[in-house]
């Protein structure tokens, strides 16, 4: 975050640190006339003829570090300092090339050097501060900066440091009034707008993170980090419509990264624009092959699609290169169950880690899967499990109900039907299947008031008042029996168990002609009740 300020590196040459015609005042002529690499080439030579004067070292010095050559600049330094350790600006200079070269101990080194020789060179404070920065002793680069701020107390490059170190020491509060101060004088300070990014990111103020993105963004329309900030708080605030924008103009703007147009996938994915999101993902997945997460995003996407092919293959290259991503196998298994692939579904299901946030739904689809290829009680303990992690689940229990029912365990359906009707008195699920069961045990008053229970709470069909007619039926409750079959009938007039037993019932009440209709209508419906003919149905 903070930049190391590089001043001059020496003194000026001139043609009188040498008489004339010496290697240093042609390297000074050649220099003047902007020849830089022969007036180097000039000094290197004497250098290597054995001259030793320090102005020499000091010299080459400086072009090298004109030329960009820091390595060579800090060797010309080391040997100007063996020739005269005090040199007056020898300990600055090749403090400010070690900077150059991120050598942040030996360039602190330097710089303390410089201000033992010299207190009052206030630019080596400066370097000091910043080496200390990168050197995460930001409590030291504080009090550094302090004692320069105290001399230039508005000066913007030790204000803007020491609130880089403040802000690295995690005083952000502190760290975001220095620079709120630089920006009264320099609203166009970037590197400020930046770093306040960063700040409001860290501590995950994104109302805060907003406005300081869209300021550095008016200072600069493209800027790449001020559109990452502001995707990341529309992220955050779950505005994906705005979200979508900023990571479609950073995929204009940076095309080859791979976090674009992840994050592009990701919005349009949340936006239910599940092309896009194919397009986006399937980029990503260009620029990172291995990357499986964007693959389980692809392999989503093209879920919601319907292209189920697509979707498995991106979901079994996700696996080859993550084998335990749960969300990779939940959706694989999602899809195989699609595609009719049940047992291979079921395995998978069966896999999935119990510590990921899937397994609760991958269980219940274990238990289900198993439900319908008859291994009820296998059913049942899968439904136990989901339980197990969440109690109250009225789905599982309802299951539970049902596998335990069909494994023949009638105690422990009760007991799961009555626990949904216990945390909901209204459920029809639960009063269907308790009424199921009182029906398939014969007890008749409770079987009836379960039926009734359903009526009240508004569920209506053919099944229903035909149950009820039966039960009245069982009961010799003839009469009774005849208005729930001739609501069936109401409900569905094609209904030839209804038929059959409202026959039954209108014979018991003497009403011969009626209950031969009702038959006639019953056996032309269905030929295979004429069985039932001689007796009441069940």
């Amino acid at each position: 975050m903070m930049r190391v300020r590089m001043p001059q590196t020496g003194p000026a040459l001139s043609p009188k640190d040498e008489p004339a015609g010496g290697s240093l005042s042609k390297a000074v002529f050649l220099h003047l006339d902007g020849k830089r690499q022969e007036a180097l080439k000039e000094l290197r030579d004497a250098a290597a003829r054995g001259e030793r004067q320090p102005q020499l070292f000091s010299a080459a010095a400086h072009i090298e570090y004109e030329l960009g050559a820091f390595e060579e600049a800090v060797e010309s330094y080391r040997r100007l300092l063996e020739l005269e350790p005090e040199h007056r600006t020898g300990h600055f200079n090749r403090a400010v090339c070690l900077g150059r070269l991120g050598r942040w101990a030996e360039a602190a080194e330097g710089f303390e050097a410089a201000l033992r020789l010299d207190p009052s060179r206030d630019e080596a404070h400066l370097g000091l501060g910043t080496c200390l920065i990168h050197l995460e002793r930001a409590d030291d680069a504080v009090r550094v900066f302090n004692s320069y701020l105290i001399r230039f107390p508005d000066d913007e490059e030790a204000l803007f440091g020491k609130a880089v170190a403040m802000q690295i020491a995690c005083r952000f509060d502190e760290a975001a009034e220095m620079y709120q101060k630089i920006l009264v004088n320099n609203p166009r300070s970037e590197q400020c707008l930046t770093n306040l990014v960063a700040m409001h990111l860290a501590r995950q103020d994104y109302a805060k993170l907003r406005d300081c993105a869209q300021k550095l963004r008016s200072l600069s329309i493209d800027s790449q980090t001020a559109l990452e900030a502001l995707a990341t708080a529309a992220f955050a605030e779950k505005d994906f419509a705005a979200a979508a924008a900023y990571a479609k103009r950073l995929t204009e703007l940076f095309p080859d990264q791979f976090e674009n147009w992840f994050n592009l996938g990701v919005a349009c994915q949340k936006l239910e624009r599940y092309g896009e999101a194919v397009d986006a993902h399937t980029h990503a997945v260009t620029l990172k092959p291995d990357s499986p997460q964007a693959l389980l995003d692809l392999g989503v996407a093209h879920q919601k699609m319907g292209s189920l092919g697509a979707a498995r293959a991106a979901f079994e290259r996700a696996l080859e290169l993550a084998p335990n991503l749960a969300g990779a196998m939940w959706n694989l298994a999602l899809v195989l169950e699609q595609l009719g692939e049940r047992a291979k579904a079921e395995e998978l299901y069966g896999q999935l880690p119990e510590d990921k946030p899937e397994s609760e739904d991958a269980i219940f689809r274990l238990g289900y899967l198993r439900l319908l290829r008859g291994d009820f009680t296998g059913s049942a303990k899968a439904f136990a499990a989901c339980l197990q992690k969440r109690p109250g689940w009225q789905e599982a229990q309802l299951n539970a109900a049902i596998a335990n029912w069909r494994a023949s365990n009638i105690p422990a359906a009760h007991e799961f039907f009555e626990k949904v009707l216990a945390a909901n008195p209204n459920s029809p699920d639960a009063l269907r299947g308790l009424a199921a069961l009182a029906l398939e045990e014969q007890e008749w008053p409770r079987a009836f008031d379960l039926h009734r229970r359903l009526l009240d709470i508004g569920e209506r069909g053919a099944e229903l008042y035909y149950n009820i007619g039966l039960i009245c039926q069982k009961r010799n409750q003839a009469s009774e029996s005849v208005l729930y079959y001739q609501e069936a009938l109401k409900q569905n007039p094609g209904f030839a168990e209804a038929l059959l037993n409202l026959g039954h019932a209108m014979r018991s009440l003497g009403k011969e002609e009626e209950a031969r209709a009702c038959w006639q209508r019953a056996i032309a419906v269905r030929p295979e009740l004429a069985a039932s003919y001689f007796e009441p149905g069940s």
